[in-house]
């Protein structure tokens, strides 16, 4: 047996029966038959940022398909790459660089934020979005992809082929087969002017509305953490990007956070959320007005482990777990004063938080962006101990009520301590996309903890 984890929370510690790292399609496709014939479960992860169990299955294959890496075919009139699915998001914008004469061509649409070195197949498969003002998640971008299902078959999926394998594997956490090759839209490169303000939720969804008018593409508001403060989650940083003339240059010597930035940014996360929000503020309005590439702008800095620095001489090691809540737009406001509420009165230490927005996804089986949400991601400091997951468990399932109450939903899978009646609730097509999961792959070659946890939680494995 070999153990592993994901990078980010440390809280999915699984034992594997061992792992596979295929880098052709075929290697893959061998490894699921290798795993039928030995009566394996298979697992697939790629980057092992995800933190619901849904890349890890105990006792099963891993497969491994960060080696699944090449670019395949690069179309600069439709505006389209195929890729293998392995492939991660800082060499697929190298290689888009690399590969056009001059700067501008084509670039991704969207990318996860807060870390870069994701693959695609798990944006395929969670369905992801990024900072956009008016996109749906990656689903929109996503023309085609090949799909190795239990038995071994490479199946290319797309909205004219196989159209309901592709609205149930999008989204669909790697279970209904491994995801080999994705083909994606691009958009063209643009130079993007960086505005800056400090807004509260009360006026948010106006300044966003006034800069979509304004033709920003792009933007987010990352709201003041310190619990102490009468603008707890109230106040924050909005910043957004517009489109700018091809003859404004790109802005020489960015004003930037470099790695040390970051260090001593997590650590005022941890220990002086008041003078982090004063630091992180008085970065963003330097930055006003700062001239960036399309894609090139939605790349971050991810420090790996960054949490052993901050932990030297505990006794216990902490991490942080995210969870992401969506509202009806202008809903949030409220959302938000009775989060700072709950907040404050069962002291949750709240690290880092943002707000986008999202279209809705009319496409995918298992959607979680049902409606036009606001989107609030939160990262919780988590103890690794019984009491601080029990106390985490707790914290995350009141956040998923508030969002209920105002007519909102969450992410199913950045952990597992929903209950059932949120889950049901929340995801009311659920319970159709396991059992069509089981339809699909009745011998249940393609596993993971989250399925398993899930099959329990709905009272289905007799199914």
């Amino acid at each position: 047996m070999v153990e592993i984890d994901d990078i980010h929370s440390h809280l999915n510690r699984t034992e594997v029966a061992r792992i596979v790292r295929p880098t052709t399609v075929g290697e893959a496709r061998d490894a699921v038959l290798t795993a039928a014939r030995e009566g394996l479960a298979v697992g697939i992860c790629g980057g092992r940022h995800a933190m619901g169990g849904q890349q890890f299955a105990a006792a099963g294959l891993l497969i491994d398909a960060s080696g699944l890496d090449r670019v395949i075919a690069f179309d600069p009139i439709a505006g389209t790459i195929a890729v293998e699915a392995g492939i991660q998001w800082p060499a697929l914008v190298a290689w888009l660089r690399a590969h056009q004469p001059g700067d501008a061509g084509w670039g991704i649409v969207q990318k996860q934020t807060g870390a870069d070195r994701l693959s695609i197949g798990g944006a395929l498969s969670a369905n992801i979005h990024g900072r956009g003002l008016a996109l749906r998640p990656i689903v929109q971008d996503i023309a085609a992809f090949t799909l190795i299902d239990a038995a071994g078959v490479v199946r290319r999926c797309s909205r004219s082929e196989e159209p309901e394998l592709f609205a149930l594997a999008i989204g669909g956490y790697g279970l209904f087969g491994i995801i080999a090759t994705v083909t994606l839209r691009l958009s063209r490169r643009r130079r993007m002017r960086r505005l800056v303000a400090v807004t509260n939720v009360d006026q948010l969804m106006k300044s966003f509305d006034a800069r979509i008018a304004a033709g920003c593409v792009y933007g987010d508001f990352q709201f003041m953490t310190d619990e102490r403060s009468p603008n707890f989650l109230r106040e924050g940083v909005f910043s957004c990007y517009e489109p700018v003339g091809d003859d404004t240059p790109v802005s020489a010597g960015h004003v930037e956070l470099d790695e040390a930035d970051w260090r001593r940014l997590y650590r005022l996360a941890h220990e002086d959320r008041a003078e982090l929000y004063r630091v992180y503020r008085a970065f963003y309005e330097s930055t006003h007005g700062q001239v960036y590439w399309s894609d090139l702008h939605q790349l971050s800095v991810y420090i790996d482990g960054y949490h052993r620095e901050l932990d030297a001489g505990r006794a216990t090691a902490r991490s942080e777990m995210i969870s992401e809540l969506y509202v009806p737009r202008l809903a949030l406001p409220a959302f938000l004063a009775e989060v700072a509420e709950d907040f404050r009165r069962h002291r949750v230490e709240l690290i880092y938080g943002t707000v986008r927005l999202v279209e809705r996804d009319d496409e995918t089986v298992l959607a979680w962006a049902r409606s036009d949400w606001a989107c609030t991601v939160m990262n919780l400091c988590v103890t690794h101990d019984e009491r601080g997951i029990a106390k985490a468990a707790e914290d995350f399932r009141r956040l998923i009520d508030a969002a209920r109450r105002h007519g909102g939903s969450y992410f199913l899978t950045y952990h597992r301590w929903a209950t059932r009646e949120q889950a049901e609730a929340c995801h009311p097509r659920l319970r159709e996309c396991l059992a069509e999961k089981r339809r699909i792959d009745p011998g249940g070659r393609f596993q993971s903890d989250w399925y398993r946890h899930h099959l329990a939680l709905l009272g289905m494995e007799a199914l």
